[in-house]
């Protein structure tokens, strides 16, 4: 069994390796995102030397939001990158609702320009209010939580992508398609 405080420390890292900075632990990932698993386990193996192939299975396995993916031998986070990478996920035709959590003091903004996915690649949308609090959580005390009308995004002609299991992605929110503004 992996450990709560080790695998959320081995997760925070790989998070960080996969989505923002895979060449600093020198590894090349291909056009997707994917780099070898057992190359990332050695990156990781540099900061965590007990870390192996099936803690790093399992954290994926268990990991409630889906931020990774096996494929074969291959291993990447399915959402989050800061660099160029091309996301082939499943297009989520059937939401209707969709949440993003953020706090109070960036309204001003989106309610101006929409929102943006500032230094990400896509937008994060929750499938739940419960998630998208918890993700607004990270950024400070003070969280609101924006209803998305994906309809509407849709009639917009963005495409919404199942990035996870209970995450959701698209370029840019018009501000048209925020619905409310939930405290």
């Amino acid at each position: 069994m992996v450990g709560g405080d080790r695998r959320f420390k081995v997760s925070k890292l790989m998070a960080y390796i996969l989505r923002h900075s895979p060449w600093e632990f020198g590894l090349e990932p291909d056009e997707e995102g994917f780099v070898e698993l057992a190359d990332l386990i050695r990156a990781i193996k540099t900061v965590y030397p007990w870390v192996t192939e099936e803690f790093i299975k399992e954290i994926v396995e268990k990991d409630s939001k889906g931020r990774y993916e096996i494929r074969g031998s291959k291993i990447r986070a399915r959402y989050g990158h800061s660099y160029p990478v091309v996301l082939k996920h499943e297009e989520d035709t059937e939401s209707k609702v969709l949440y993003h959590g953020t706090i109070r003091e960036n309204l001003k903004g989106i309610l101006k320009e929409g929102i943006k996915p500032m230094k990400r690649q896509y937008v994060h949308l929750s499938l739940s209010y419960e998630d998208a609090y918890y993700t607004g959580r990270r950024h400070g005390k003070d969280v609101v939580v924006l209803l998305i009308d994906a309809e509407c995004l849709r009639r917009k002609g963005y495409k919404i992508l199942k990035a996870g299991k209970r995450v959701r992605i698209v370029k840019h929110v018009p501000v048209e398609c925020i619905s409310e503004i939930l405290d």
